[in-house]
């Protein structure tokens, strides 16, 4: 009878232990329903998220179960309109926070205060990728929206330096190090969206991956905890293509590409080479337990831009929250997940005859790239970059020399991508 016992308790814990996804809901204490970009842990307990529109940082120091906030644009102590995209910490009291408005800040007390880098010998415009490797090597990369560069320094973020990469593409979004020397990074050139190497710190890069459809981004990147050889990618594309899953066996040597439910797709994150996740801007939290082949959406969160692996029983992603995967007896009842609203944009008139009207209303300051793409989903043209410096409604008006047809405008702004049909 006590073995039988035994046996049973054993077999609660293994039910009652069952890992799975799970929101945080302690973290929206600012009540904004903003995006948050990142999600970053240096250990089990310690760890900071980011939110983009609302430009905020939180801290916990219990694993998720309580933040404190401790940077914020709506602070006196930060004046001005940003949009925050990603943060990372060398350890617990050196940290980076990238911005998309021409702003880098770093912090020496695990976040309390916080300082602008300005020692730079070109001021990066945006950073859309942080990664620090080693002891004092701080990495960083943009813009999404054009042109392709890296910031690199060697010393904690005292001096820095800056790498034009225009040679190799023309936006990048991720970077990511093995060490101080071999890295990768991911974004877009004008043939389609590319992962690059490097083996000596960034001083040269080989393109090992390409997408080879114009328009289409490889957004997030992850090297895999269990052997540094397999990598994974987000393919990010605009309908009717379908965004995927990349993934090498051989360190970028040779890929294969698996389709996804949605075009939108962003973060990626995998235990194994079988049995991972991933999302994006406006699809749900999705699983695959077999190598991408098939997906299952999870209905446990949305809007994803990152998946942190901390181990195989700990993973964190950020989103319309912050989401936490280990012990399902720590879930949640009280969150609600909201649908993104979207901008509100139109072409008008529709159908267009010689000129082509495009109206976006933005709700804050942004960056917006236009692009035109024909009814097939082939990128035509980029047709503007600009950026908005605080709400507003601009009307932008094109020559349209294209035959008649249906055509789609896609719109690439800080909180998305969006796309309108219209005919000619």
């Amino acid at each position: 009878m006590k073995k039988y016992y035994y046996l049973l308790l054993l077999f609660s814990i293994s039910l009652t232990a069952q890992l799975q996804w799970r929101p945080l809901t302690s973290i929206l204490s600012n009540g904004n329903n903003q995006r948050f970009d990142d999600v970053f842990f240096l250990n089990e307990n310690l760890g900071w998220a980011l939110n983009g529109a609302y430009a905020a940082v939180f801290k916990t120091t219990d694993g998720g179960t309580t933040w404190t906030q401790q940077l914020s644009e709506k602070s006196a102590s930060l004046p001005g309109n940003y949009y925050f995209r990603n943060i990372e910490f060398l350890n617990e009291n050196v940290g980076f926070v990238g911005t998309l408005n021409g702003a880098f800040f770093k912090t020496v007390d695990g976040g309390n205060t916080w300082t602008t880098v300005t020692n730079f010998s070109t001021n990066p415009p945006a950073i859309c990728g942080l990664d620090t490797v080693g002891a004092t090597t701080v990495y960083g990369c943009g813009a999404y929206f054009s042109p392709a560069y890296i910031i690199k320094s060697i010393d904690s973020g005292e001096t820095w330096q800056f790498i034009d990469m225009s040679a190799y593409a023309n936006a990048l979004v991720e970077i990511l190090f093995l060490d101080e020397n071999i890295g990768y990074v991911s974004g877009k050139s004008t043939t389609g969206g590319v992962v690059l190497k490097t083996t000596d710190g960034g001083n040269s890069w080989t393109e090992i991956y390409n997408t080879n459809i114009a328009g289409e981004y490889v957004w997030k990147l992850q090297i895999l905890g269990s052997d540094s050889k397999v990598l994974f990618g987000s393919v990010e594309t605009e309908a009717p293509n379908t965004g995927r899953l990349i993934q090498s066996l051989d360190a970028g040597v040779n890929w294969t590409s698996k389709v996804f439910p949605d075009t939108n797709v962003q973060a990626v994150g995998f235990l194994t080479e079988k049995h991972g996740w991933m999302g994006g801007h406006a699809t749900g939290f999705y699983e695959t337990t077999d190598g991408g082949d098939t997906w299952t959406n999870t209905t446990i969160g949305s809007n994803l831009n990152r998946i942190f692996i901390l181990n195989d029983n700990l993973a964190y992603a950020s989103g319309t929250t912050i989401y936490k995967f280990n012990d399902s007896n720590l879930a949640t009842t009280d969150f609600v997940e909201k649908a993104r609203m979207p901008l509100k944009a139109f072409v008008q008139p529709n159908p267009v005859k010689d000129k082509l009207n495009v109206t976006i209303g933005f709700t804050e300051s942004d960056h917006v790239i236009i692009e035109l793409y024909d009814s097939l989903g082939h990128r035509i043209k980029e047709l503007q970059k600009d950026d908005i410096n605080k709400a507003s409604s601009k009307t932008y008006t094109f020559d349209f020399p294209y035959s008649t047809g249906v055509y789609i405008i896609n719109l690439h702004t800080n909180t998305g991508r969006q796309s309108i049909k219209f005919v000619k």
